[in-house]
């Protein structure tokens, strides 16, 4: 593997990794505190950390960092199949270091009691309706990729749109479903910590909201020069 075919996989190795620390630390941190940041401050620590290792990453990788972003990019025929099998894996080996070093960093019993950070599904839902929130959520939040980077004519904001998009839907349902809308950031510190409890949910539900969100924007609303291959 060549320096030109590593780079992106490195930017989102690194850029999943932080995302899970930042993100999932923040969930850590918020028990450790006695609920001292709250869903507010957790759904900062989201968006906000997402907007940045977005720009970061962009014009390296494209600054997918998200299994089910990439699945709606290659639907979209923005990258190859080669490199989708390959950003995911990077995505999801990004996303076991960065639940490791949450493990490593965080208070024992603060990471124990929220299974370093994974998200968690409201006793008040079904599975199927977990799963529905889930892709709800994530067909927002791959809209305003769409909207944002892959349309020709948006306005250039960076990753800020996205990380926006990830406050809100972290906002509207972070307390039923924690809110993930990215298999590497559920999957990732529920393997790591043992608690893979309903982890289908957290891939069926996003994969489901970006495949929607792929076919409304390559068939309908994007322009039709906007689904070359990059």
């Amino acid at each position: 593997m060549n320096l030109h075919t590593a780079r992106p996989l490195v930017a989102e190795f690194v850029g999943t990794a932080l995302f899970v620390f930042l993100g999932a630390g923040s969930v850590v941190a918020n028990a450790a505190s006695g609920n001292a940041l709250g869903a507010v401050g957790t759904a900062i620590a989201h968006g906000v950390g997402l907007a940045v290792l977005v720009t970061m990453t962009m014009e390296i990788s494209g600054g997918h960092l998200n299994p089910a972003v990439s699945v709606a990019l290659w639907l979209a025929k923005k990258i190859d199949t080669k490199h989708l099998g390959l950003y995911i894996a990077a995505q999801l080996l990004g996303g076991i270091l960065g639940a490791v070093l949450v493990k490593a960093s965080f208070p024992a019993g603060a990471a124990r009691v929220t299974s370093l950070g994974t998200p968690q599904v409201s006793g008040t839902l079904t599975g199927f309706e977990a799963i529905g929130i889930e892709a709800l959520l994530t067909f927002f939040l791959t809209s305003a990729v769409f909207g944002t980077c892959v349309n020709p004519r948006a306005p250039r904001v960076g990753g800020f749109g996205i990380g926006l998009a990830v406050l809100v839907c972290a906002l509207a349902g972070g307390g039923l479903t924690g809110a993930a809308m990215n298999p590497a950031r559920a999957f990732s510190p529920a393997l790591v910590s043992g608690d893979l409890h309903g982890w289908a949910i957290y891939w069926v539900g996003p994969l489901l909201g970006a495949v929607a969100a792929a076919a409304l924007w390559r068939y309908v609303l994007l322009p039709r020069d906007a689904t070359d291959l990059a």
